[in-house]
């Protein structure tokens, strides 16, 4: 299949370019610098100049790809606005084709719980943003196969150190004894999900799931943030909610969240099978 990817170069679209290359698949994958389509090319794709908001390339590229995954996202207070004038492009060019499109949603939407695809969402306000912009990928309404992957925390091995919000937590700010400052107790437990598992998960989504399906992106793991950060060896202390999100704001009220899932959806209708490390793991290993 010819795929149009965006977020090439990020933790989980390097991991996607990676596990549809290995499938035999071609990409055009989406590159803001020099440096990022160098990184696209080394790894397999044909690198495609231009970024999230240049709605005329998106529009071609979709219309040309016979399936379209979006990873990428500016991560900030633009989010919400990209995002939605970038379904307006892709969708709106390949509306009433059928073709697959995949697209990234998160797990913190539905909320604190044991969670899953049906669970209502209950978003924290980091995330609150993306409900009526899944809605849409889901709905059928633009008549292409959309289907939304719910990724939990994403981790992965770079450098001989943990990479992903993991790694961000755990070399935080430190109190005044040197321990590293959790966000909220620590009891609180994380879904979590191997990059290079998600990644072969979207392609799975891509080229099996239905029209309108959602697929939590998560292992079955869900430590609690203590345990990950006895298992990396980083002495710790929890702290207040109140704390947390006087440091951290929205940011600190989705680590908050205390969420357990399995993944077993697509692992039964699409035949995914999570096969890397676990978190605790990986971390145990490059503990040493």
């Amino acid at each position: 299949m010819d795929v149009f990817l965006t977020g090439g170069t990020g933790l989980v679209g390097s991991s996607v370019l990676a596990a549809l290359v290995a499938e035999g698949h071609t990409v055009r994958a989406l590159a803001r610098s020099d440096s990022s389509a160098a990184a696209v090319e080394a790894a397999g794709a044909t690198a495609v100049r231009g970024d999230l908001t240049d709605a005329d390339l998106l529009a071609r590229e979709a219309t040309a790809a016979e399936g379209i995954i979006h990873t990428a996202s500016p991560g900030d207070a633009t989010s919400a606005d990209v995002d939605a004038a970038f379904l307006d492009a892709v969708l709106g060019a390949i509306s009433g084709s059928g073709k697959p499109y995949v697209h990234t949603g998160g797990v913190w939407v539905h909320g604190s719980g044991t969670v899953d695809e049906d669970t209502p969402r209950d978003a924290p306000d980091l995330t609150a943003w993306r409900e009526p912009l899944d809605a849409r990928v889901t709905s059928g309404a633009d008549g292409v196969r959309g289907v939304l992957v719910e990724p939990g925390i994403v981790y992965a091995e770079q450098d001989g150190q943990v990479a992903g919000i993991t790694a961000a937590v755990l070399g935080g700010p430190t109190d005044d004894d040197g321990a590293v400052q959790l966000p909220g107790s620590g009891a609180q437990h994380w879904t979590t999900v191997h990059a290079a598992d998600l990644g072969r998960l979207y392609v799975l989504a891509l080229t099996h799931g239905a029209a309108g399906s959602t697929y939590l992106g998560v292992n079955g793991d869900n430590p609690t943030v203590a345990e990950i950060a006895e298992a990396a060896g980083v002495r710790a202390v929890g702290t207040t909610e109140e704390s947390t999100l006087e440091r951290l704001g929205a940011f600190g009220g989705a680590l908050l969240l205390d969420q357990q899932a399995t993944g077993e959806k697509a692992r039964r209708e699409l035949g995914w099978s999570p096969a890397e490390p676990t978190l605790t793991e990986l971390l145990g290993r490059l503990r040493g």
